[in-house]
């Protein structure tokens, strides 16, 4: 998750300087998925427990959210 959570930093960090932020984002997106996806892991191998696990899929729900509209507005901006 750690790890996860920093590519999503640095491909974050890359938007301001790439050419292409629709590609970028949509990277990002992925790596929510894939974060979602590991804490979901976490709570049923019992690493995280249920309350941090809901906080976390709350914060990741809102992050997803906001990113999805992101990437609509870069794709309106392309086209």
């Amino acid at each position: 998750m750690d790890n996860t959570t920093l590519d999503i930093l640095e491909f974050l960090f890359a938007i301001p300087l790439s050419s292409n932020k629709l590609i970028i984002l949509q990277k990002i997106s992925v790596k929510v998925d894939l974060l979602k996806i590991l804490i979901r892991l976490s709570k049923d191998t019992q690493i995280i427990n249920n309350k941090d696990c809901l906080e976390l899929e709350t914060k990741l729900s809102e992050i997803g959210k906001m990113l999805g509209g992101w990437i609509r507005a870069s794709k309106q901006n392309t086209t």
